[in-house]
């Protein structure tokens, strides 16, 4: 039986290519022998690569925006099926799914949460594989594909093994691509339904060499809040400006004035980011127009909540006096899409050791950089205890980094990230130790 045949009958129509040579996810890496980590549980996942790598393809071919990943969901629940997980809930979150899998003991009680993201992105794919999107404007471009295999991978090995006391919950997350799907499926009662003690996600890193992993305590991602600045001057013709109250002045002055907010209010050895990326006003094919009104949209990103309501606060009162200095009125909307993504000490260090397990501590980088970037994982790491890992793939010095029209997942590390899934579950939940 070839790795298509195992999978459903729609992901088999998907026509997943093996791995060549000539495949840009193994360019993007070296020989997996070198890097792929050394613990036992990898010589089996290993052994099941070319499935994994099958279910990847299919996956990458088949792409789905948040809250519509039916094809993604009917393959993950039926793979679920046939490794033969205790239990496959659907439906929580709207489209999530969560598999349940005992342990060969349950007397501790112990449980723990392993997140992968299923979303793909409104993107067109430029890539030439055998595997690219069918989808005209909608990619993985992000790996997402990755990681819902690489968890697929922990559920086979430890749906075949048990070597646990307590429950593990792989959560199979929607939407995460700016829709919020973890507050959805924490809304939809998750963590009431499915308990975790702790809980863990990693993400792929093309910035990052394959055989490498990296975890930290503390921020590892920033809050992103999303602004919109709604400006109300006095139209009139651009050749009588004295008769108007421009608008369009009004929100250059805003944009500079916002610059100051962060270079003069955020301590330097804190971080934040204000950016106004758009400017809507007038009609291009109107010279002589001088507009009514004027909108700014932007992004504010910071890892610290009372920096955030700082940044807030001082936006608030720049952009209302900065209007006001000129006659004009400006209102700000703010919203505060997603929290800082926030590893609590305990598990991240938790989490470093388990990962040195693996790769060695030569290769786990503790002292990664936090990302300006954001993630929905953080609603999950506010309402429990948990970790949120990077997994190297290399890449990124060709160019093909997260949210690139020629990204790919790196197939190579297919097996090493299952394999840290495996391993946080079973070192958080050991036989014989009910502490």
């Amino acid at each position: 039986m070839n790795a298509a045949d195992r999978l459903p009958a729609a992901a088999a129509d998907a026509a997943p290519h093996p791995v060549t040579e000539s495949s840009p996810a193994v360019q993007a890496g070296a020989d997996p022998s070198h890097y792929l980590g050394r613990h036992p549980a990898l010589a089996a996942l290993r052994r099941w690569h070319s499935e994994f790598t099958a279910i990847r393809h299919a996956l990458h071919a088949n792409p789905e925006l948040g809250f519509e990943e039916h094809f993604t969901g009917e393959l993950i629940a039926r793979q679920l099926d046939r490794y033969g997980v205790d239990e496959v809930h659907r439906g929580i979150g709207r489209t999530g799914l969560v598999g349940v899998i005992r342990g060969r003991h349950t007397h501790s009680a112990r449980t723990i949460g392993l997140r992968a993201d299923m979303d793909a992105l409104p993107m067109q794919e430029e890539n030439e594989i055998a595997h690219r999107s069918r989808k005209a404007g909608c990619m993985h471009g992000c790996g997402h594909d990755g990681h819902v295999t690489m968890l697929l991978g922990a559920a086979r090995y430890l749906a075949a093994h048990r070597d646990f006391d307590g429950t593990a919950h792989l959560i199979f997350q929607p939407g995460e691509e700016g829709m919020g799907g973890a507050k959805a499926m924490i809304d939809d009662g998750l963590f009431e339904r499915f308990p975790c003690d702790s809980i863990y996600a990693m993400h792929n890193w093309p910035a990052l060499a394959p055989g490498k992993l990296a975890v930290r305590p503390g921020p590892i991602m920033a809050a992103a809040d999303r602004i919109t600045i709604h400006i109300e001057g006095r139209g009139g013709h651009g050749a009588h400006p004295y008769q108007a109250i421009d608008p369009v002045l009004v929100a250059a002055h805003i944009i500079t004035a916002a610059q100051s907010i962060v270079s003069r209010n955020v301590s330097p050895i804190d971080s934040a980011v204000v950016s106004l990326c758009s400017v809507q006003a007038g009609n291009p094919g109107a010279m002589s127009v001088i507009p009514r009104e004027a909108k700014l949209v932007g992004t504010v990103r910071t890892f610290r909540v009372d920096t955030q309501n700082m940044i807030e606060a001082r936006l608030r009162e720049l952009v209302g006096s900065v209007a006001a200095a000129f006659g004009a009125k400006a209102e700000l909307q703010y919203e505060r899409i997603y929290p800082a993504t926030i590893n609590s000490t305990r598990e991240a260090l938790f989490g470093a050791r388990v990962a040195a397990e693996l790769v060695g501590d030569e290769n786990l980088v503790r002292d990664l950089e936090p990302s300006m970037g954001a993630e929905d994982f953080s609603f999950m790491l506010h309402a429990r205890p948990g970790a949120y890992f990077r997994i190297g793939q290399g890449g990124a010095e060709n160019g093909a980094f997260l949210h690139n029209t020629r990204y790919d997942f790196n197939d190579q590390i297919l097996p090493l990230g299952a394999a840290l899934f495996v391993r946080l579950t079973e070192q958080a939940m050991p036989i014989g130790s009910m502490a």
